[in-house]
């Protein structure tokens, strides 16, 4: 994340002529001190917050709604932000929590020709807001496809799971989805090795799908799936420019050995998204010193082509989007990855595919609309 800004104020002189300040600070995943950042932060021309975290995505979602400041919640959050219409500062373009967890539906039912009908699919899940964000969409999923969902908290931070893997030796279901976080993910890969639970049937979301979350169980874990919403590896011509003007001339935010991992191409991601959000705004309002409201306005209008990001060095590097005030959350694009522990490295084993919005668009519609209700907003674009 770091590490694009300043190889945009390195190579470009920052955004237009404007240098980019990159403020950080560290919440250890608590919602208390994320609020406590904002609210120490938002006074300093902050255009938008990446709060890396659904607790406190959930709790800023009044407080920058209040203050006019756009907040990107990528891939995590409240998934019926994705009404404008309703979350006017709140964006989580390019997928979401349902998004996955559609998508993971729809990848099965392509490897079992069309029919989930029998089929046990388990979710293992972290037991916080941000995991059980998938159930109701895989409920909802489960009457439509004819599957048997069951469910599987696992408490913070998640290094005891023994009795959930128990029940999956037990009750044997088909594949195993996971929304895990942290020193959990690892952990339940191992269980899964430790029951010898086939891994080319274990899917996580996004969150489950980076290295340190595989090279733990060395050779175990080779099979292992994740989702994703954006491509994986450093064979992208962007990463060259990095190399030069950033890990090369010493200004790393880290030791520079992180380049093309997961979780290093998602911060990259987000920047870029970020980056080009600004370019819209300064484009739209034609000024280069942009105000949060403009930032807001660059999101809203925010036009992601192939063509846009093969000019960035990053050809194929995610889907193809576009933000409107109706749609805050993009097209619900998902690919899978698959894990090959010989090469110790991610590949994608699908094309970005589309969520189920048959099922997903009445869940957007009822959630946000009780939001609107319960906080006095009167849905609209203004």
């Amino acid at each position: 994340y770091q590490d694009y800004f300043t190889l945009l104020n390195e190579r470009d002189g920052g955004i237009g002529g404007e240098a980019i300040n990159l403020i950080e600070c560290e919440t250890g995943y608590n919602t208390e001190k994320g609020v406590e950042c904002y609210e120490a932060t938002k006074g300093e021309g902050a255009l938008v917050y990446q709060p890396l975290s659904t607790g406190i995505t959930y709790q800023l979602i009044p407080k920058a709604t209040a203050d006019g400041i756009p907040v990107h919640s990528m891939g995590y959050g409240r998934t019926s932000a994705k009404n404008g219409e309703v979350f006017r500062n709140i964006f989580n373009y390019p997928a979401n929590y349902w998004d996955g967890a559609s998508v993971a539906v729809k990848y099965l039912l392509g490897e079992n020709g069309g029919s989930l009908a029998g089929k046990k699919i388990a979710l293992v899940y972290h037991n916080s807001a941000y995991g059980k964000e998938p159930i109701r969409t895989l409920e909802e999923a489960a009457k439509k496809h004819g599957f048997e969902l069951s469910l599987l908290p696992v408490d913070h931070p998640g290094q005891e799971q023994k009795s959930q893997w128990l029940q999956i030796r037990r009750d044997r279901p088909d594949y195993v989805l996971m929304w895990g976080w942290g020193v959990m993910n690892q952990v339940a890969i191992q269980e899964a090795v430790n029951i010898r639970f086939p891994m080319e049937n274990f899917i996580g979301v996004w969150w489950s799908g980076s290295e340190n979350d595989v090279l733990p169980a060395g050779e175990g874990a080779h099979g292992y799936k994740a989702l994703t919403f954006h491509n994986v590896g450093s064979n992208f011509p962007v990463f060259d420019d990095i190399k030069k003007h950033v890990v090369d001339a010493g200004k790393a935010a880290g030791a520079g050995d992180q380049v093309g991992t997961a979780l290093y191409n998602r911060g990259m991601y987000a920047a870029m998204l970020a980056a080009e959000a600004v370019k819209t705004a300064q484009a739209i309002h034609g000024t280069a010193a942009i105000t949060p409201a403009q930032m807001r306005d660059g999101m809203e209008n925010l036009v992601i082509t192939e063509e846009k990001m093969a000019g960035l060095g990053l050809p194929g590097f995610g889907p193809s989007f576009s933000v409107s005030c109706q749609n805050h959350g993009g097209d619900g694009m998902v690919a899978v990855a698959q894990w090959d522990a010989n090469a110790k490295s991610w590949g994608l084993i699908t094309e970005f595919q589309q969520s189920d919005q048959d099922i997903l668009n009445p869940l957007i519609a009822e959630d946000s609309a009780a939001f609107a209700s319960e906080n006095n907003i009167t849905p609209g674009c203004n």
